[in-house]
């Protein structure tokens, strides 16, 4: 899940860092670690407590000056390394890496693997929280293969486009070439932030009907208030809330999220959050769910059973550089 809160204070920090590395043209490296323990039960199937890596990454970034008013640059980060079980047999797995150039003229281009013009425009509440909700996005083009574009603002207005390359060997979908892209606009005034994202989900999965996404954002001082409604033919409409309030050192946030299933089933999911930060380089969380549904589709892994309500509690930490 991404992490809001940590990927601001990274970007913040590795851009701070990036300057100073480029007096000697270093790369900037920056990493995390992030441990949780959880309980969640479900009526009727159990309950379980697990203590987990939430995420950890190592990751290095670089930029230079090509030529007067255009940069390159790169990321590469790598998570996957299981920072709670030193025993676990596993091996560090790339999350994002891209190489790209940008100007203040004509905006940002670049490759790779990363999020997506329409993750990052529209789909702000199942991205948000630490541990992540059962409700999240309703798109299925990937963040690998990508290839992507974000204009300059022109008064407030930012376009974006993407386009996912899967060649005839690819794994992805049915191992046959296929373009899904993405478009986005976005628009920010004052206090006031909309967003709309189309995906084009042309990557095999059975079901290549676009998905629509509306986000609207509003900043109230410390209050961030968020609305955002997604849209898939033959799969599933989702609507969300949240308001994020901060308070010093403190971050408070609760959300509402509501999936309509084109079967005719619901479920939502009600998501609590209180984060404190310990330093510039340190936080702690509480965050607790509860969700329900017509169905029984909720289980714990390894029990028999299932029911139609679950709940979580998790509390967690992180340190990042």
């Amino acid at each position: 899940m991404k992490k809001t809160i940590l990927a601001s204070a990274i970007a913040a920090a590795t851009f701070s860092g990036a300057a100073l590395a480029q007096e000697s043209n270093l790369p900037t490296v920056y990493g995390n670690i992030q441990y949780a323990i959880s309980h969640e039960n479900v009526d009727g199937a159990g309950s379980k407590i697990e203590h987990f890596d939430n995420g950890s990454t190592l990751g290095v970034v670089h930029d230079h000056e090509i030529a007067p008013g255009i940069t390159g640059f790169f990321k590469l980060e790598l998570d996957g390394f299981d920072a709670d079980d030193k025993d676990k047999e596993t091996s560090a797995t790339l999350d994002e890496a891209y190489i790209g150039v940008k100007g203040d003229s004509f905006g940002q281009l670049w490759v790779g693997s990363d999020d997506s013009i329409y993750e990052s425009a529209v789909d702000e509440i199942g991205e948000f929280y630490e541990i992540g909700s059962d409700i999240s996005n309703n798109y299925s083009t990937g963040e690998g293969d990508l290839v992507q574009y974000l204009s300059p603002s022109f008064g407030g207005l930012t376009l974006g486009a993407a386009v996912q390359v899967n060649g005839d060997n690819d794994t992805k979908g049915t191992g046959k070439k296929s373009y899904p892209y993405q478009l986005a606009a976005m628009y920010n005034v004052d206090a006031l932030e909309l967003a709309f994202a189309v995906d084009s989900n042309d990557n095999g999965d059975g079901n290549n009907e676009n998905s629509y996404g509306l986000r609207a954002s509003y900043n109230l001082d410390n209050l961030r208030l968020t609305g955002q409604f997604e849209t898939r033919k033959d799969i599933a409409d989702t609507f969300g809330v949240m308001g994020v309030y901060t308070l010093g050192a403190n971050q408070f946030a609760l959300s509402y999220q509501l999936r309509d299933l084109d079967s005719g089933d619901k479920n939502d999911t009600i998501t609590l959050q209180a984060l404190h930060n310990l330093s510039d380089h340190m936080y702690v969380y509480f965050e607790g769910y509860l969700s329900n549904a017509d169905e029984e589709i909720y289980d714990i892994a390894g029990e028999p059973g299932a029911g139609d309500e679950k709940s979580i509690a998790a509390i967690g930490a992180v340190y990042y550089f």
